[in-house]
């Protein structure tokens, strides 16, 4: 007790590493993952079973991988809606070299190459040209699935070889499949790039001040078209994976899935506003939205309400902080 009767508030960073993390949005995710879990568990007989389980992942693995190279565009003050939609166009374009009789390797390249691209035309509109990245990224979302409808049309294509949807369906160990292991990878990577490198520290400093940022040495329009690019080549290997699973491509792949992006990132605990956030906070807020998903499905839930809830979750999450910033400040009045 201090000398007026009142506790002694100890700040933040004179607290220790332990008391720090115990307090930290991760470990608040995580705590909602557990419960999750347990309820999930005690709502229906099949949850635990293991293949369940490993099917559970494919809910949110191919979302996370974009969701990875997302967060650093987030943290930069930027954003990329048309992540779905070049998955779209990747699809389209692995499906029309398919049709052709392009191998496994070529489809790949092809994939990768499109996500690429795509990204890097988002890069230079936005860091070339000036332009504000939500408005020319909700002008190429249209672009880019307009293009697999113009090719497309109703029409699907189809025909994939083995050894391609193996990306897709395929397990490494058990029931281990391999979109689970590189999920886990590229967590890794990325975890590594943002709080281990150079590069990681400068995309928090143009976040938090890209004028300072500039004037520190920091080649801020470098750095932001470079994670352009790596948001469009996860998207890439995210069309990669998800057109292996289905074994198909129609121009409505992967519809609505940068709201879910967006969300998965917002929820893992980095800043709408740029400036903060972490890789371990999106790996977990992957699992809970999956966790969900997985769970409303095995209760026959329909998929629009699972669309209202993800909507909802993102309002919450973008407005729980300035409601508590405004409690907190009430209080202390």
């Amino acid at each position: 007790m201090s000398a007026t009767g009142t506790d002694r508030v100890i700040p933040d960073r004179l607290q220790s590493p332990f008391q720090r993390r115990l307090k930290s949005w991760e470990t608040l995710l995580l705590a909602v993952a557990v419960a999750i879990f347990v309820l999930n568990s005690f709502a229906s007989p099949y949850f635990l079973n293991a293949w369940n389980l490993s099917d559970a992942t494919f809910n949110f693995t191919e979302k996370a991988m974009i969701a990875f190279a997302m967060a650093l565009l987030v943290i930069s003050g930027e954003i990329d809606l048309s992540v779905a939609s070049i998955i779209a166009l990747a699809s389209t374009a692995m499906g029309a070299a398919v049709q052709i009789g392009a191998g496994a390797p070529a489809l790949i390249a092809i994939g990768l190459v499109v996500g690429l691209a795509c990204g890097a035309f988002n890069g230079v509109l936005v860091t070339i040209m000036g332009l504000p990245s939500i408005v020319v990224t909700i002008g190429t979302m249209s672009l880019f699935r307009g293009i697999a409808y113009i090719v497309l049309g109703d029409q699907a294509y189809g025909g994939y070889p083995p050894d391609f949807t193996w990306f897709g369906r395929g397990y490494v160990f058990w029931v281990i499949s391999f979109e689970l292991v590189l999920f886990f990878a590229l967590a890794l990577v990325f975890g590594v790039v943002l709080h281990k490198t150079n590069f990681g520290r400068s995309v928090y400093a143009i976040g938090n001040n890209p004028t300072g940022a500039l004037f520190s040495g920091i080649r801020v329009t470098r750095v932001k078209f470079i994670l352009f690019l790596l948001t469009g080549l996860m998207s890439g290997v995210a069309a990669v994976c998800l057109t292996g699973r289905l074994g198909s491509t129609r121009p409505s792949i992967a519809q609505g899935w940068e709201l879910e992006v967006v969300t998965m990132v917002v929820l893992g605990g980095v800043s709408i506003l740029g400036g903060s956030g972490s890789i371990p906070g999106v790996v977990i807020a992957a699992f809970v939205m999956g966790l969900v998903t997985f769970g409303l499905g095995l209760l026959n839930v329909p998929g629009i309400v699972m669309s209202i809830f993800i909507g909802l979750l993102l309002i919450g999450v973008i407005a729980a902080p300035r409601i508590w910033t405004r409690l907190r400040s009430r209080a202390a009045a």
